[in-house]
């Protein structure tokens, strides 16, 4: 398994645990690190388009708090750390491991760099 940082700008870092749930969308982002985006707000989700294309592997209509998720309408990174739910159905590529809180504080526009850990 895959350990990626996500540093948010001046506010922390957290890092999350790649797991097995869509393993060829997720080996295609770890491929495409670093990465650098800014922060959207979506209810309790974090989300951030990246200029890669992903077809949907096995997507789910529901998320749980620490899920880090693929949105392939939006060509999206998505990170929810609370009680939304996906606008429309997501694949879960890994979830937050350590410094979900991190992600309460963040604002839209907020700068985000993803790297391997």
């Amino acid at each position: 398994m895959m350990t990626v940082e996500v540093e948010v700008g001046g506010k922390g870092r957290a890092l999350v645990e790649l797991d097995g749930r869509n393993p060829r969308i997720a080996k295609r982002i770890c491929q495409s690190l670093p990465l650098i985006a800014r922060a959207e707000l979506w209810g309790e989700e974090v989300y951030f388009e990246l200029s890669l294309k992903n077809a949907d592997e096995d997507p789910s209509p529901t998320s749980q708090e620490g899920d880090v998720s693929w949105w392939s309408p939006g060509c999206a990174l998505c990170i929810f750390f609370g009680s939304t739910q996906p606008y429309s159905p997501v694949n879960h590529i890994g979830r937050v491991k350590e410094g979900l809180d991190l992600f309460h504080r963040v604002e839209a526009g907020d700068s985000l760099v993803l790297r391997r850990s």
